[in-house]
């Protein structure tokens, strides 16, 4: 891992958001929101958490519902405002029960 200071993720705003991934197919799981202390506890606990921006604070996922996110690696983007995070998902990712929270089209194109 590298050794970086996190406030370079944080330059543009104080939340920064993170496309969590199936480790093993790719799948988008879900979207989420970082601040630097959630960010911080997220690399200490390998394990995902979040700043809710309903609720103004940090949740940990699967900490009422047990299904965890177990972190396999952590990427950034080029303009180090985008986390990319491959987990290995402990049950449904989407709080509706869903494996993932994109289980819904708005529309299908047709490319001919």
């Amino acid at each position: 891992m590298e050794n970086i200071d996190l406030d370079i993720f944080f330059q543009k705003s104080d939340l920064i958001p993170a496309i969590i991934q199936d480790c093993d197919n790719g799948e988008v799981l879900m979207l989420g929101y970082m601040n630097k202390e959630s960010l911080k506890l997220t690399l200490e606990t390998g394990r995902t958490w979040y700043y809710s921006r309903s609720r103004q604070k940090l949740w940990n996922k699967g900490e009422t519902s047990g299904h965890f996110q177990n972190i396999k690696d952590i990427k950034y983007d080029c303009d180090e405002d985008t986390l990319l995070i491959s987990v290995q998902q402990i049950g449904p990712a989407c709080h509706t029960g869903s494996r993932s929270c994109f289980y819904r089209t708005l529309k299908t194109f047709s490319q001919e």
